[in-house]
């Protein structure tokens, strides 16, 4: 499964409404739990079995708890079994889709 998550606190009471610090803290949980992962500016995205993928975003929302008052979490999974190292297959998939258009 892939899934990809952007979590956030709110509530946080700092002027200019950063969370960095609170987003960091959550990458930190990711990279060290040694599932396959990939972050930009708006998800971390997770490949892995099932429990393994949602115990790294629950403990990741955990450590954006002490943030805030509230916590935001968007989860959006693409399951589909049978599939392996899809964090680079499906952007294969996509850029030869292109290039075929272009020809």
């Amino acid at each position: 499964m892939l899934a990809a998550f952007s979590v956030a606190p709110s509530g946080t009471g700092r002027a200019d409404g950063s969370v960095s610090d609170a987003v960091a803290a959550a990458v930190e949980v990711v990279r060290a739990s040694g599932v396959a992962h990939r972050t930009d500016a708006m998800f971390t995205t997770l490949e892995g079995e099932w429990d393994e993928v949602f115990a790294v975003i629950k403990a990741a929302t955990e450590a954006v708890a002490p943030f805030g008052s509230r916590i935001s979490l968007i989860i959006k999974a693409d399951i589909r079994p049978g599939y392996e190292n899809e964090l680079d297959n499906k952007m294969a998939r996509l850029e030869r889709a292109i290039e075929e258009r272009q020809q």
